[in-house]
């Protein structure tokens, strides 16, 4: 999320990230109880979602069923389903309840909600042996909140990114049940499929995720279905966008959708380093593999920064350039090569500004002067996102995106750029739609050397 252009993203940043009070996690973040495998289950997720708005695309009600399988080899006796689109309201009150809420479970037996109405744990029927594959199914109403948000309206624009409910990850940690802590990102999904179906009124133009297929409706609505395989979350708009489409060089298909309002100079420039940056990105790192990629545009989105999606990414336009190339590189990091982002965000801004960087042609030979001394004693790139929230707010922006694409730059220094680019080509393609932690970036890097890296990793304090 968030960034242009080096010290510009910075600066921007810090005054985003300081425009709220800091937020502790320690009291409801749950303990990640010990398991006996290390396997990452439940997986091979398949979502299938039918949802019909009202007049304006404010709401939207419907029914969910995600089938999904057992990899751990100990049995499956429950699942967890997360309610990101919560993290803000939380529970809500009695008069504005949470945005997202699901009812009618079939296929397991439901318990309270938890993590401030952002997990719903769900009961299987009988432990799902190794292997095995299940489904649950429930009915989804979610009301667009009153904001200018990834999760908002702007206008008559409405934007439903982190909306749709998506199975939690269990693992050799225990249940990830991280709390959303208002800024950065705290989310931790598997790669699945989905197929969304989206009966909205004609006059309201829907980008979304996936392939996207449009036909009539019942009188004055239309049917948008969105078709996506291999991505960790689904996202969609909808508003009086104006809109066009075109093809990259490397055969990527580019839709735009933007607002009235917003500048057509930006527009322009958006599109610009969208095309080149897509088909840079697909070279170095692995050819773009979601067909489609919609660019969801607005003026006024800056309020919250920008944010990417697998297949579509908000951004704040601006005359003199956005975020929108920091945002395609996300495609490839956190989207194809997945992290856990509240454990490690580093994995994924770190290196999708390192990509904006090097795309851009910046000089980082003096990043790290520009940078200043660390900010305290514990900061380091591999801190959590409980560590910022929990008293070191403040530092997040500086370390994770500036130091963390300065570190980046220096190991392509002491690699030689030849060596970066082929061990970056590799690393992706052996986390392919999977998910890495430090110690596979690590891993790969000493691969790719025969200079002992130990005091490169505690120089730049990478743990």
């Amino acid at each position: 999320m968030i960034s242009l252009r080096f010290r510009r993203a910075l600066l921007l940043a810090l005054a985003s990230v300081m425009l709220c009070a800091p937020q502790t996690v320690a009291a409801q973040t749950p303990p990640h109880p010990a398991a006996s495998t290390s396997a990452a289950t439940p997986d091979r997720p398949s979502y299938e979602v039918s949802l019909r708005s009202d007049t304006d695309g404010s709401h939207w009600t419907g029914r969910q069923t995600v089938s999904f399988r057992n990899s751990a080899r100990t049995p499956l006796r429950s699942i967890d389903v997360r309610l990101w689109g919560n993290g803000t309201d939380g529970c809500g009150t009695p008069g504005a309840p949470s945005p997202v809420r699901v009812g009618r479970v079939t296929g397991g037996s439901p318990r309270p909600l938890t993590v401030g109405c952002t997990a719903l744990q769900i009961d299987l029927p009988a432990p799902l042996p190794y292997g095995a594959r299940a489904s649950v199914s429930f009915d989804v109403d979610i009301t667009v909140p009153d904001r200018v948000h990834r999760f908002g309206k702007d206008g008559a624009h409405r934007y439903l990114g982190n909306a749709l409910p998506l199975l939690s990850v269990r693992d050799a940690q225990g249940r990830h049940l991280d709390p959303d802590v208002g800024f950065g990102e705290s989310f931790y999904t598997l790669t699945g499929d989905f197929r969304v179906a989206l009966d909205h009124p004609g006059a309201l133009v829907v980008p979304a995720t996936g392939t996207t297929m449009r036909r009539a409706g019942a009188p004055g609505r239309t049917v948008t279905t969105s078709i996506a395989h291999g991505v960790r979350d689904f996202a969609w708009a909808a508003g009086p966008f104006r809109s066009k489409t075109l093809t990259t060089p490397g055969g990527v298909q580019l839709n735009a959708y933007w607002t009235a309002t917003t500048s057509p100079e930006g527009v322009a420039g958006d599109l610009k380093n969208a095309v080149g940056s897509v088909d840079a990105f697909g070279k170095r790192f692995g050819h773009y593999p979601y067909g489609e990629l919609d660019l969801v545009m607005s003026d006024n989105l800056d309020d919250f920064g920008n944010m990417e999606f697998p297949g579509l990414v908000l951004l704040a336009t601006e005359p003199e350039g956005s975020a929108v190339v920091h945002e395609i590189a996300h495609q490839w990091f956190y989207g194809i090569v997945g992290n856990d982002q509240f454990t490690s965000p580093w994995l994924d801004e770190a290196f999708a500004q390192y990509a904006n960087l090097t795309y851009s042609g910046d000089d980082t030979t003096t990043c790290w002067e520009d940078a200043g001394a660390w900010p305290s004693d514990t900061a380091a790139l591999t801190n959590s996102m409980g560590y910022y929230a929990n008293g070191h707010r403040s530092e997040f922006v500086r370390v994770v995106y500036h130091r963390g694409s300065c570190a980046l730059s220096d190991l392509e220094r002491t690699l030689g750029a030849p060596a970066m680019t082929a061990m970056l080509r590799e690393y992706v393609r052996d986390h392919w739609l999977g998910v890495s932690t430090t110690k596979d970036f690590q891993r790969a890097a000493q691969a790719a050397t025969s200079q002992d890296l130990t005091s490169f990793w505690a120089e730049h304090r990478i743990h």
